[in-house]
């Protein structure tokens, strides 16, 4: 599910840096584009991890392994479905509500499992991690169903697939700060104490980071984007401080198997989720043809969620999958320093090159997306062999005299 939204990405961004103009590109492409990488890569990486970590690690039940693979089919050919219809068209009036409906299903038995597994335990002895979680899944299912809603309406009323501008740019901040942001919050406070030696996270500061997450997503659909941006900026500020991203670390960090510049790494993530807070700030007030609006979203989406995909998932899957090795941490370093430099050579270039700031920048693009499509390439290629290898413990067994 990671090639179909990064290389539909890719193609848009040279389409665009070709004719100099952002507008004149379809919008059910930039959509099919956005939906397959938020949905189909994230969405599906979230949903894996969650049916392990909230069933398997919290409950002694068997893991839900038939609602597990329904969920998978039911998701991914949802997903399947919409990309077709925005960059086909083909029979698109039929395929998108049916897509909406699938993706919905597939959440539905995800939670289910989820729920039963939890069983009857107290709120109040859930750890800070399980909270952001649960906040992050009650997220999911209201941006999965508002998908539902706007998808049978576009079919039914519309001449496109594509949803309006303003409310797709409403849609993109439900799904990204009340969906995407905070699940990674969550399983940052579950993992980074273990592996990056980080401090026990402060769970009130986390709530509130929580807290005015959903006051900038209300205030987003009433239309008061400088009070959204201010909100969410408090809001990432507070996730840093509650989590101890820069703070004196507890005990060194676990680097077995992994490249030892996982901590660098996480830390940048961060980095680039002030970054794009502050450019939604300014954006509020200074965009004028989509430049900044551009570069805040490649920030927040690309350099904090891509980037914090790539340095955890190289630490988790292989562990998680049979307890396998990473194939190759030096392919780890290199997926992870392709990716930052395409990101900021974006989100450098894009404002300069759509506000008409400086006219060269519109050649940076294209380069920028073909370093982001290496860094995929490279991060897929080293996961896939790392799977598809046995196991460490059984290599030794075989190789053993």
């Amino acid at each position: 599910m990671l090639l179909p939204g990064t290389f539909l990405g890719v193609w848009n961004l040279i389409s665009i840096a070709h004719a100099r103009e952002p507008s004149g590109l379809s919008p059910a492409w930039l959509q099919a584009h956005g939906h397959a990488q938020l949905f189909g890569w994230v969405g599906s990486f979230i949903i894996g991890i969650g049916f392990y970590s909230l069933t398997k690690v919290q409950s002694t039940l068997h893991f839900p392994v038939r609602a597990g693979w329904w969920a998978w089919a039911l998701w991914t050919t949802g997903i399947s479905l919409r990309w077709c219809a925005g960059v086909t068209l083909w029979h698109w009036r039929l395929l998108l509500p049916v897509s909406a409906v699938l993706e919905l299903v597939a959440f539905g038995l995800f939670a289910h499992s989820v729920r039963r597994h939890q069983g009857n335990q107290p709120r109040s002895s859930l750890e800070t991690w399980m909270r952001s979680v649960i906040v992050a899944t009650f997220g999911f299912a209201v941006a999965l169903i508002v998908n539902c809603f706007t998808s049978i309406h576009s079919a039914a009323y519309a001449n496109t697939p594509a949803i309006s501008h303003g409310l797709d740019q409403q849609y993109l901040v439900l799904v990204i700060w009340g969906v995407i942001v905070p699940m990674i919050w969550g399983f940052n406070a579950r993992w980074l104490p273990i592996f990056a030696g980080f401090q026990a996270p402060d769970g009130r500061a986390l709530l509130a980071a929580h807290s005015f997450s959903v006051v900038g997503i209300v205030v987003v659909f009433l239309q008061w984007w400088g009070i959204a941006s201010v909100c969410l900026l408090i809001a990432c500020l507070l996730s840093v401080h509650a989590l101890h991203i820069w703070d004196r670390p507890d005990h060194p960090p676990k680097l077995l198997h992994i490249h030892r510049s996982f901590v660098v790494f996480v830390q940048a993530a961060y980095i680039w989720l002030i970054a794009s807070c502050l450019l939604f700030v300014f954006a509020v007030t200074s965009d004028r043809h989509g430049g900044i609006w551009g570069a805040s979203r490649h920030a927040l989406t690309v350099g904090f969620v891509a980037g914090m995909v790539f340095v955890i998932a190289p630490r988790i899957l292989p562990a998680f999958c049979g307890m396998r090795v990473l194939w190759s941490t030096r392919l780890m370093f290199w997926s992870l320093l392709l990716l930052h430099i395409g990101c900021a050579m974006r989100v450098i270039a894009e404002p300069l090159a759509y506000e008409n700031i400086f006219v060269h920048a519109w050649r940076w693009l294209p380069a920028s997306a073909y370093l982001e499509l290496a860094a995929v390439t490279l991060f897929a290629l080293n996961l896939g062999v790392t799977l598809l290898l046995p196991p460490a413990h059984l290599r030794a067994r075989a190789s053993a005299p």
